[in-house]
């Protein structure tokens, strides 16, 4: 039985993930985190450190600012983390790292292998298309905080992998001026109850190109997830990625 400790079990994602959780017989959320507690099928606490359920992981789906706390829980504990939060600085970036010298540390903004797939293929289309302008536009739902998307920075992270000399443009409103070829567009759509849309345009002097993946429901991202919390487990201590999870699943 993998015990799962789940952090922003109120949220939108920590309820689909209990949900799905609950629908495994070798899972099960042992207790949670939020800012506001709380009692449900598990206990909920206000503070990480008032945890006393022992567990095999922490899955975190909620906000930058308990990043620190999460850590240094888990690394007290020695239990490997998964980390799903979006939003997240260089400073939080850095201490993941460093968490990942003493645990196992999984980190990808977006926990669906379809979206890995498009990150893979925008690469790959990033190195043939080579005179194509591109173009990212993301949409969700108007309760996302962070703009551009997590998961939109992965595309234009890998893109310029590739494109070494790429820059970010994110919006043009403020610019009256032609795009230069360097460019890479990202653009945010915050509306109604979206789940999420990525789209990556490929735009030639006589053709275009789009890669698109649309998530229907956040059950796709809790099932992504919860096979990074088997994945983690049996890791030893260092940074994990999306990239590491498909590899370990032979594809």
């Amino acid at each position: 039985m993998l015990e799962i400790i789940l952090s922003g079990a109120k949220g939108k994602m920590g309820r689909t993930i209990a949900e799905m959780a609950g629908g495994y017989n070798d899972l099960k959320i042992v207790a949670g985190v939020d800012i506001t507690g709380g009692e449900g099928d598990f206990l909920i606490y206000d503070s990480v450190f008032n945890i006393t359920e022992k567990a095999d992981v922490i899955v975190d789906f909620s906000n930058p600012k308990a990043l620190n706390d999460l850590l240094r829980f888990a690394s007290e504990k020695k239990t490997p983390i998964v980390v799903g939060t979006t939003g997240l600085t260089e400073e939080h970036k850095r201490m993941l790292e460093n968490a990942s010298e003493s645990i196992p540390v999984f980190v990808s903004h977006n926990m669906s292998l379809g979206v890995f797939l498009l990150i893979t293929l925008a690469r790959q289309a990033a190195k043939v298309l080579t005179d194509s302008d591109i173009e990212i536009v993301e949409r969700h739902h108007n309760q996302k905080i962070d703009a551009p998307s997590g998961t939109s920075l992965m595309i234009a992270d890998a893109i310029k992998e590739v494109r070494k000399d790429a820059e970010f443009i994110l919006g043009r409103a403020d610019k009256s001026k032609k795009r230069e070829k360097n460019e890479i567009g990202i653009h945010s759509i915050r509306a109604g109850n979206l789940v999420g849309e990525h789209r990556v345009i490929f735009g030639g002097e006589d053709e275009t190109i789009e890669l698109s993946h649309t998530v229907t429901s956040r059950k796709v991202l809790a099932a992504g997830a919860l096979r990074a919390a088997r994945f983690i487990v049996t890791q030893s201590p260092g940074y994990y990625t999306m990239a590491d999870l498909v590899k370990s699943l032979g594809l």
